[in-house]
């Protein structure tokens, strides 16, 4: 119905979840944040008077697990973060699996159905977005992240349990997703929308910028594998619908390069 949920008791130790966090926060303090105050300086965005509809205010890297790792040539990292944001995303895909065969159960899809249809010829492409949203001196004309469907699988969240700023639309009102301790926040993808023919939906989603302290978001995407073929699941398709065909069939890869263009934009013409 919401199509996020917040999952507690979910296996990840909450050591290696204190340390992800205090070593995402040091690096960010040590390496970006300075950079990120540089761009701010140089757009002038502290003295904005209108709306900024072309521009999050977010500092990022991304990290690539599958099908290969790039950890190692990310600038910046010590050594030590390397090797515990590896064992994140260890877990991390472990307990994406485990969401995929319950969301089979959950649809009456044979265990192991959803897993197998993201595969493609190398397996899935798993993948985690590092960001720290900043204070914002003018969070009402700059938005954190705007609003916005994911494009891919399953997307597992580790968020600031004290500054908040993630909100998703229900019912055409935005409600706050609130930070939990040591929770990982699921939402769902274009990917599962179109390969439950719509049973489960992707759903827009936002950050809104703070005029104080700086919001920590760890999101991990566990999406199709690039050559993958996506399609409703023929045992979620009934008669009337298979002549409406509201969604078609493609190939991830060529599903993203038109989403890199309109990600920001309405999904519904996307498919």
């Amino acid at each position: 119905n919401w199509g996020f949920f917040e999952i507690v008791n979910h296996g990840i130790s909450t050591e290696l979840l204190d340390t992800v966090e205090k070593m995402t926060k040091g690096h960010y303090k040590k390496c970006m944040e300075d950079r990120f105050k540089d761009m701010v300086a140089s757009k002038g965005l502290e003295a904005v008077q209108n709306q900024i509809d072309d521009l999050d205010w977010e500092s990022t890297f991304y990290i690539r697990h599958l099908p290969e790792s790039n950890i190692s040539e990310i600038p910046d990292l010590e050594d030590e973060y390397r090797k515990v944001m590896r064992e994140f995303a260890k877990e991390l895909e472990k307990l994406a699996e485990n969401i995929l065969d319950i969301f089979c159960e959950n649809l009456g899809l044979e265990k192991g159905y959803l897993k197998k249809a993201f595969y493609g010829a190398k397996g899935p492409t798993f993948g985690t977005k590092v960001s720290n949203y900043p204070p914002c001196p003018k969070p009402d004309l700059i938005e954190g992240l705007r609003a916005h469907t994911d494009a891919g699988g399953v997307i597992l969240l580790f968020q600031d349990d004290k500054v908040s700023g993630l909100q998703l639309l229900k019912d055409d009102k935005w409600i706050d997703v609130p930070p939990m301790h040591h929770s990982i926040v699921i939402n769902l993808g274009d990917q599962l929308e179109v390969i439950t023919n719509g049973r489960y939906k992707s759903v827009m989603h936002r950050v809104i910028a703070q005029p104080d302290g700086t919001r920590m978001s760890i999101a991990s995407f566990y999406n199709p594998g690039s050559d993958a073929v996506i399609y409703p699941a023929p045992q979620l398709v009934n008669k009337e619908e298979e002549k409406s065909n509201i969604y078609p069939k493609f190939v991830f890869e060529d599903y993203m390069k038109l989403y890199t263009a309109v990600k920001f934009q309405a999904k519904e013409p996307r498919f």
